[in-house]
């Protein structure tokens, strides 16, 4: 069983304060605001960091399941845009590029629709009201 570990801490008001968010295993510190959440700021957020989780776990989850399915991708990029409306995150867009070699697209496909349906960052973030995930292949 795998356990991560991450830590944050707030000083201050909801607007004049700010916070730190430090992950296990380093960088510790990362700053983040008000501003950085809701408005311009240049610190971190958490729905960043969820982002970024999300985008890490489903491209090694895709990978695993390619080469399950006789497919070893070269390469997975992916990006996520998430949505933080109010107080309430209202949509996750990953975005795939990925690098394939001869995979047809209707394969490619069924393997992204099974990673979404099960990457433990998609299984955690069940409740967003849309999760899309728009990909691309090269072969």
């Amino acid at each position: 069983m795998a356990n991560s570990k991450a830590s944050a801490v707030w000083n201050g008001t909801l607007k004049g304060g700010n916070g730190t968010m430090s992950l296990g295993s380093g960088p510790a510190d990362i700053p983040f605001t008000f501003a950085s959440r809701f408005e311009d700021g240049k610190e971190t957020n958490p729905e960043e960091l969820i982002g970024a989780a999300h985008a890490g776990c489903f491209s090694m989850y895709l990978s695993a399941i390619l080469e399950k399915a006789g497919f070893p991708a070269t390469k997975i990029s992916t990006t996520a845009d998430v949505t933080l409306e109010g107080t309430t995150i209202t949509a996750v867009k990953l975005t795939v590029d990925a690098d394939v070699p001869n995979i047809d697209v209707v394969t490619f496909q069924e393997q992204i629709v099974d990673a979404k349906k099960d990457c433990p960052v998609s299984k955690a973030l069940a409740g967003i009201a849309s999760v899309e995930v728009e990909a691309h292949v090269n072969r």
